[in-house]
């Protein structure tokens, strides 16, 4: 059984920083591309950021490149989110996401076989 499993999140002063982890199990990790997606309330779920399986490649959405910064370490099955310079527009659950086995990082969240339950981001300002 696969499962994802988020931490890190909660509130933030907009500014201010947090670092969400993903832990995976019950898949290799180190064959699955790996991304971070967030839905803020009332809004449909969009993309923030995948990294290839070897973490040589990364993608970000527009919206956070330059404050945020994916990465992951494949001998601890984790996947990481660095958080910077937040916004009170990034408040959202932000959910961990892999693709099947040798899948590649891709933006498109319907590539992504595995999700996490979520953890909660919130910003003031």
């Amino acid at each position: 059984q696969v499962l994802l499993v988020e931490s890190g999140g909660g509130w933030v002063q907009a500014g201010g920083s947090l670092r969400l982890s993903c832990a995976a199990s019950g898949l290799t990790f180190s064959r699955c591309a790996m991304a971070w997606f967030r839905q803020a309330p009332g809004k449909e779920r969009e993309f923030v950021a995948t990294i290839s399986r070897s973490g040589g490649d990364k993608y970000y959405a527009d919206s956070v490149k330059g404050r945020f910064t994916i990465s992951r370490d494949n001998a601890k099955n984790t996947v990481y989110l660095q958080m910077n310079s937040l916004k009170p527009e990034d408040t959202a659950v932000y959910y961990c996401a892999a693709t099947p086995p040798f899948g590649t990082a891709t933006t498109a969240s319907g590539r992504y076989d595995y999700w996490g339950q979520g953890t909660q981001v919130t910003v003031s300002s």
